[in-house]
């Protein structure tokens, strides 16, 4: 499935329009982790913990959105738009949305 934050797909024509559809994963980071964390943020660099954890509630957030398109009967997703919130005090949430189509 494409999957694109583009309005179109260069190549293909799309044919039908089946709705809005939206992908949400919210992941708590726990106490080792962010205490870690916190110690790359004070001596500087990455947060390797939290970067994995970000990347695990994208794609699941983008695994989410491709399965509500195909159910509205998609084989596509334009004008994808990702958003990150912080929830609580150690809550990621990722949301995704877009516009499930038929490509021609």
């Amino acid at each position: 499935m494409i999957i694109t934050t583009t309005n179109s797909v260069e190549g293909h024509k799309i044919t039908a329009y089946r709705g809005v559809v939206v992908g949400e994963a919210i992941m708590g980071a726990n106490v080792v982790r962010d205490f870690f964390a916190g110690i790359t943020d004070i001596v500087g660099g990455r947060s390797g913990a939290y970067e994995a954890k970000l990347q695990d509630a994208r794609d699941t957030a983008l695994r989410e959105l491709e399965d509500r398109a195909r159910e509205a009967g998609g084989n596509a997703v334009v004008g994808v738009d990702l958003d990150y919130e912080v929830v609580g005090d150690s809550m990621l949430m990722v949301s995704a949305s877009g516009t499930a189509v038929v490509l021609e």
